[in-house]
């Protein structure tokens, strides 16, 4: 009886080991797939924020030997006026992209699905902006921002309005350089949610319709809804894309006039490669770094929520 059980007990054991096997070769297949993304993503992601986060605990001008200071640039930063004004700022292009960016590129998809002549020819137009190179785009705009000779000056002499010094005046500049972003990026939510709404099945507006419904009711109860998922991407991607603004502001406004456009990109890169102060650079870099995850965990958190309670909206 006793060497039935251990035959038994040996059968499982056998069948155990044969299922860790399995299971130990499916994680090693696994492994082996992701390696080479991973291997990447450690060098150009992981590896640079560690770095970042450890030259921000020196003193260092990028030559010569670095310094350990401990938390004096964290101390230093939340001290420094600028830094607050820059994130102030940062705030706002958060703002601008999410309620405004957002909003119209759904407002561009869903004209693309409507029944106008020529919708091919807008489908080009309205995507031309997110084609053009940054540095193009914000010379070119600096052009027509221009006081004297600008293009939009000319147009507001038009009404009878006076010349404004779009880039050099602080209570206009931020605004300036906002449109222009808007008008760039917009575009590029647009193809996200034409994608979205082409998956979107006929079959539910064929419902809807022999329902009574009409264009604005399919529009809040199925195309709405189904587009949350997308909208919460476009979300993060805006949040992020914001918090890592440089290009437009360098080239259009520099982080002036008095610091009135300043943001943690510009601020950063003046600390890190013009005053050559790699720590403090590097300490607003992580910094940005921070809340840029910090806000993209509480959007993923209010979205797990809302899927949790069912909520369509």
């Amino acid at each position: 009886m006793e060497s039935q059980v251990e035959i038994t007990i040996s059968k499982v054991e056998k069948v155990k080991k044969g299922i860790r096997k399995k299971r130990n070769k499916h994680f090693l297949a696994i492994f082996l797939f992701i390696a080479p993304a991973l291997l990447v993503y450690s060098i150009y992601v992981i590896y640079p924020i560690i770095s970042t986060l450890n030259f921000s605990f020196y003193e260092w001008n990028g030559l010569n030997e670095a310094t350990f200071i401990g938390l004096e640039n964290y101390a230093r930063l939340f001290n420094d006026a600028i830094f607050w004004t820059a994130l102030k700022n940062n705030a706002w292009v958060v703002l601008a992209s999410v309620l405004v960016q957002i909003p119209l590129g759904l407002l561009m998809a869903l004209l693309l699905f409507s029944p106008i002549r020529g919708i091919r020819f807008f489908n080009s137009i309205y995507f031309f902006p997110f084609l053009m190179s940054t540095v193009a785009i914000g010379i070119l705009w600096g052009f027509m921002y221009d006081p004297i000779n600008g293009t939009i000056n000319q147009l507001i002499q038009l009404f009878g309005f006076e010349n404004v010094a779009w880039l050099s005046q602080e209570n206009t500049a931020m605004f300036a350089v906002l449109f222009v972003i808007v008008w760039q990026f917009a575009p590029f939510y647009m193809i996200l949610f034409k994608s979205a709404i082409v998956g979107i099945s006929e079959e539910l507006y064929e419902a809807a319709k022999i329902d009574g419904a009409n264009g604005l009711q399919n529009f809040i109860h199925i195309t709405l809804p189904l587009l949350m998922p997308t909208i919460v991407s476009s979300s993060i991607l805006a949040v992020v894309g914001s918090l890592k603004s440089f290009d437009m502001f360098y080239i259009m406004t520099g982080g002036g006039p008095n610091h009135g456009t300043e943001i943690l990109g510009t601020y950063m890169y003046k600390q890190a490669f013009i005053n050559f102060n790699m720590g403090y650079g590097s300490t607003i870099a992580f910094i940005m770094f921070l809340v840029a995850l910090v806000v993209t965990v509480i959007i993923q958190t209010m979205d797990y929520y809302r899927k949790k309670r069912g909520d369509l909206l």
